[in-house]
């Protein structure tokens, strides 16, 4: 099924703030896709808490209950209030989920989105009530066990990453609850009217073949509704915001996860493959010039702003590509290099390494640069990070050579074991774009995001007509 809107997180992200290797071993990139896709097979609810996800009416009366504490009331949607500790809660759950450098500032640029963001769950929510939409703690139950059973996690463990952000269960609950009301509501509404024919599809394969012999990209997004003029400024900062938040070390999954208004915010921004010159003239600009791994800055497109992360750029199809591998041979007697350290007793339990040495394997799937590196390590108790400039490969032990001798440009070495710990090297020189070859999709994926396509366009509609028969205030 898929989801209409941003929603959660990816909490991989957060491990990188936990306090220690054990902590961090405990997850994988399943994690993404769990969130993006919950299964509906979960064979037993979780117990371990009784919480259940707030309806409307539950949240506006759990809300109106607040409104005499010393947080006070921040907004007004349609009478409903939303308080100060609702905003922090959420200002929580993405600082501890998107790895955004933890500072007064950044905290201040992104209570501005998630008040925004609550608003708009407020009317969601709204609407859902209105025309009897409900969703179970089951429900989100499931959600949650799916999280838990795809990453080997316990409740405890999920409560230990949200914790770190001082962040209640029940926060996350909510906005996971927000997301299936809403999904259920857009559901209901647009129900029979997306309807993806046989010939749809056919006329689709073959505009994406007569494009095959073009370049192609795989690309992320995060996007940005502008519903009437007067909003453009603000909008634009806001991407602006991301976009500096993303290029400090935050996750761009993540950051498209909570922010972005677009179907494809569920899988971490992902739109699939496009082709030079499908999209609009100036997000094609924009991904021409980019190479990757790049985030571009924010764009003003149809309909709002966009900010573009090229996953990959794909040659035509049947270019044929040569394969290399590296070798001992081709490095050079000096490297830029950066070491993160993981430190461990000599005598130290044998699951600890283990689970230290998981950790490292994920950080090195997760951190792509040294400049990334330098700005999440400090944020990992524990953990140790020595920018080493250019280094002699001579002057380094022979496990770090053999290690670096399977490395490119850019890359990173495999973690192994030494006497002070768990060591991983970075290369800090410019990494060198791997050229492939485009294939076509198949039939149930083309079809699939036709589906996509249209309710999303469905969806933008319906919250902004929403947004526009509202009475928000905000003090």
């Amino acid at each position: 099924m898929v989801t209409l809107r941003s929603t959660v997180f990816g909490i991989l992200a957060a491990l990188a703030g936990m306090a220690s290797p054990a902590a961090f071993a405990q997850a994988s990139n399943a994690q993404q896709a769990a969130l993006a896709n919950p299964p509906a097979d979960v064979a037993q609810r979780d117990t371990s808490s009784d919480e259940t996800p707030p309806t409307a009416t539950s949240q506006a009366a759990s809300v109106d209950a607040r409104t005499h504490d010393k947080d006070g009331v921040v907004a007004f949607v349609n009478d409903i209030p939303i308080s100060e500790y609702d905003v922090r809660q959420r200002v929580g759950l993405v600082m501890v989920t998107s790895s955004i450098p933890h500072t007064p500032e950044m905290e201040k640029r992104v209570r501005t989105q998630v008040l925004e963001e609550l608003e708009t769950e407020m009317l969601q929510r709204q609407e859902a009530l209105k025309n009897d939409i409900t969703v179970s703690s089951v429900e989100v139950d499931q959600y949650i066990n799916g999280i838990i059973k795809e990453n080997n996690m316990t409740m405890d463990q999920l409560k230990e990453v949200l914790g770190r952000g001082h962040v209640a269960l029940s926060t996350l609950r909510s906005q996971i609850s927000a997301s299936i009301l809403w999904r259920k509501a857009v559901q209901a509404h647009y129900a029979g009217r997306v309807n993806i024919s046989p010939e749809m599809v056919d006329a689709e394969m073959a505009r994406i073949s007569e494009g095959a012999n073009r370049a192609h990209f795989a690309v992320a997004e995060i996007f940005l509704p502008v519903d009437s003029p007067e909003q453009d400024e603000k909008v634009r900062k806001d991407a602006l915001n991301i976009e500096e938040q993303i290029q400090g070390g935050g996750n761009f999954g993540a950051m498209a996860r909570q922010f972005s208004q677009s179907p494809s915010a569920a899988a971490g921004g992902d739109m699939g493959m496009v082709y030079d010159g499908q999209l609009a003239p100036e997000l094609n600009q924009a991904l021409e010039q980019m190479k990757t791994g790049d985030i571009s800055q924010p764009i003003r497109s149809i309909g709002g702003y966009y900010i573009l992360a090229l996953r990959q750029r794909f040659e035509p199809l049947g270019t044929k590509i040569a394969e290399t591998q590296p070798s001992a041979a081709t490095l050079p007697a000096t490297l830029p290099l950066a070491r993160i350290l993981l430190p461990l007793p000599p005598n130290a339990p044998k699951d600890l390494a283990q689970n230290a040495m998981s950790a490292a394997g994920q950080f090195r799937a997760r951190v792509p640069t040294c400049d990334v590196a330098a700005k999440v390590i400090p944020q990992m108790k524990g953990w140790m990070f020595y920018k080493l400039g250019d280094m002699r490969l001579a002057d380094l032990s022979q496990d770090a050579r053999d290690a670096l001798a399977k490395t490119e440009p850019g890359g990173s070495a495999e973690p192994f074991r030494s006497a002070m710990g768990i060591e991983l090297f970075m290369r800090c020189d410019k990494a060198i774009p791997k050229l492939q070859a485009y294939q076509l999709p198949t039939r149930d994926q083309v079809e699939q995001q036709l589906f996509e396509d249209q309710i999303s366009a469905l969806a933008r509609r319906y919250n902004r007509d929403l947004k526009r028969n509202a009475d928000i205030e905000t003090r």
